[in-house]
């Protein structure tokens, strides 16, 4: 049997999580001097009332080695293979710490960790790809060889509403940031109100969209309005494309970074 895991960066709700049997790993998010488990013991809204009283943003950081083991040792002691993914690399050292907790309890080769080079539903669409093949019943070794051959044609992107977060000054642009090769780029920047600026984001990508995987495409925000998403599920509904069309919230750690009003739409390209 394979047990996936994924750290608290990859945004599946907890429906998600659940129906697919994925454990998540909490990174942890620090509000001054306070600490708090991503997803468990703090809300994004949370988050956003301290940034805004304190006139600062959170800072955030990786697993502690403990948790992770504590999550690992029943499937190791079980017989479980384990395939885990991580935020990328060069985001945190949430992978490291798998890897050091797999060290810690001689289960090197019963453990694999995944980069996913990725954040929030990219990594999220890698893990339900995972946890398909798990169900399925195909080795660590499989799942981690096609996790390899998706990970370049993951599409993850999003646009801001606000830089306050990401760049510490308020801007009348909206940029469009890329997730490629595990890093963030700011791409196009778009001029307006932060609603029409969603749809005009989601419909230049409508080639691409239709050229997706069709299995699924999740919309992903940090606290947009109803009416927003809604438009942009319409949007998606019509392309005919996709089987299943998923709406999540990000969690502490992308919310923490990126700010409210926030909004991806993210696919795997055929």
């Amino acid at each position: 049997m394979v047990k996936i895991i994924s750290d608290s960066t990859c945004d599946l709700s907890a429906e998600l999580a659940a129906q697919y049997d994925i454990d998540i790993l909490p990174l942890h998010i620090l509000l001054g001097d306070e600490e708090f488990e991503d997803g468990k013991t703090i809300t994004p809204d949370e988050i956003y009332s301290w940034s805004d009283e304190h006139k600062t943003t959170p800072k955030t950081s990786a697993p502690s080695l403990a948790e992770t083991i504590e999550l690992f040792r029943p499937y190791v002691e079980e017989g479980c293979e384990i395939v885990c993914f991580s935020i990328s690399n060069s985001m945190s050292t949430s992978g490291n710490v798998m890897r050091l907790a797999a060290g810690e309890l001689e289960a090197e080769n019963r453990i694999t960790v995944i980069d996913s080079a990725n954040l929030s539903t990219g990594i999220g669409l890698l893990v339900i790809e995972a946890a398909i093949m798990a169900k399925n019943g195909h080795s660590a070794s499989e799942i981690a060889s096609v996790m390899e051959t998706l990970k370049p044609n993951v599409r993850a992107s999003f646009v801001v509403d606000t830089l306050t977060y990401l760049a510490g000054g308020v801007l009348k642009l909206h940029p469009k940031i890329v997730v490629e090769n595990g890093a963030m780029d700011a791409t196009k920047k778009y001029r307006g109100k932060i609603n029409s600026v969603i749809m005009s984001y989601v419909k230049d990508m409508e080639t691409d969209l239709k050229a997706a995987r069709p299995d699924r495409v999740f919309i992903t925000h940090s606290g947009c309005d109803a009416a927003t998403v809604e438009s942009v599920r319409s949007y998606l509904e019509s392309l005919g494309v996709f089987h299943e069309i998923l709406e999540t919230r990000a969690g502490g750690v992308v919310s923490s970074h990126c700010g409210p009003g926030t909004l991806g739409v993210l696919f795997i390209a055929k």
